[in-house]
């Protein structure tokens, strides 16, 4: 499947409604964090700019993951597709977490595959939910070929982290909610990964007319060397947020996402991904990982980037930020918090 279709998330919307806590949203205080004035740190003439944060983080399992998670268990429940073995899944922590969680709510059996470098704040949360935890090599990827080998072997149901089109409609769901509380909304800016979470979005973005920015780690960029290549791409993968935006190739579903118009795919450096992070407990108390600080950093870094206003609603690429435009109401995802917050403390 190449394409999510919006009719997916409202089915998954209904679906998952009461199983998932709703979106809590909070508009960002005039110059607190530098990305809501229209310029780095100052502004321009003319009405600044509107910043909202979604608090996503509040999630169960404390991530979005856990919307897919959970449409992708009811779904095969409601199929009657479920096997005596259970679930499996390969993830980076939060994916994992939020299909055990998912499956231990309905009795379900859930066996997790993680690299053997996973946070141990992960690792342990994911035992809280009475998953097989199981660690495997360095990255993602090396995890999700034994899983696939584990499926193979014990007729397990293999989820994914984020390629597949229930657990992409989803994370889809969040866009609805925040579209119901921003109705004006013009932008909304999320972290990518392996893309589940910017193909939900982008998709239900796109049927009403909203603009959406990918943010990725100048190292970590599956999608925007996709988009970059014209087809799907192995990169290296290097960043403080390979944790959890560690994928080694996007998906065929986001790469169609990112070639729609109204998508825009930027790339933002280590540095300010720790310097959003920072910021955001700084002026909010708000503890998130860096995968999710990786959205914000794309305003809040000084070298952003302003579209041609012809192009801001053309597909595009750059290396550099995004600077919103005099009057435009932008709402950045805050996708995660399983982090160890110790370093925050100052």
């Amino acid at each position: 499947m190449n394409a999510l279709a919006y009719e997916d998330i409202k089915t998954a919307a209904d679906r998952i409604t009461g199983d998932v806590r709703p979106v809590t949203l909070t508009r960002v205080d005039p110059g607190a964090i530098g990305g809501d004035r229209g310029a780095p740190r100052g502004g321009n003439p003319g009405q600044p700019c509107e910043v909202w944060l979604a608090l996503e983080f509040m999630q169960h399992t404390g991530s979005f993951k856990a919307r897919g998670a959970a449409n992708f268990i009811q779904a095969h429940l409601d199929a009657g597709t479920l096997p005596e073995a259970g679930v499996t899944i390969a993830s980076g922590g939060n994916a994992g977490m939020a299909c055990a969680w998912a499956a231990q709510r309905h009795g379900v059996r859930a066996t997790v595959f993680l690299p053997a470098n996973a946070p141990q704040v992960k690792v342990a949360k994911l035992r809280s939910y009475g998953a097989d935890v199981r660690l495997v090599g360095s990255e993602y990827a090396e995890a999700l070929a034994v899983c696939e080998e584990f499926a193979t072997t014990t007729g397990a149901l293999t989820s994914h982290a984020y390629d597949h089109p229930l657990i992409a409609a989803g994370a889809g769901t969040l866009l609805e909610e925040i579209r119901a509380q921003i109705p004006e909304l013009d932008t909304v800016v999320v972290a990518v990964g392996g893309g589940g979470l910017f193909t939900g979005v982008a998709t239900a973005a796109r049927h009403h007319g909203i603009r959406t920015v990918a943010v990725e780690p100048e190292h970590c960029r599956a999608l925007n060397a996709a988009l970059e290549a014209g087809g799907l791409v192995d990169v290296t993968v290097e960043s403080i947020a390979a944790d959890s935006l560690g994928a080694r190739r996007t998906s065929a579903m986001a790469l169609h996402a990112g070639r729609q118009d109204r998508t825009h795919s930027v790339l933002v450096p280590d540095t300010e991904i720790v310097r959003a992070r920072q910021l955001l407990w700084d002026h909010r108390r708000i503890a998130v990982e860096h995968g999710a600080a990786t959205a914000l950093a794309a305003l809040t870094s000084p070298d952003r980037h302003t579209p041609e206003p012809d192009a801001r609603d053309r597909s595009s690429s750059t290396s550099s930020g995004y600077r919103p435009g005099s009057g435009e109401k932008v709402c950045v995802v805050l996708c995660g918090a399983n982090t160890d917050p110790s370093d925050l403390v100052r």
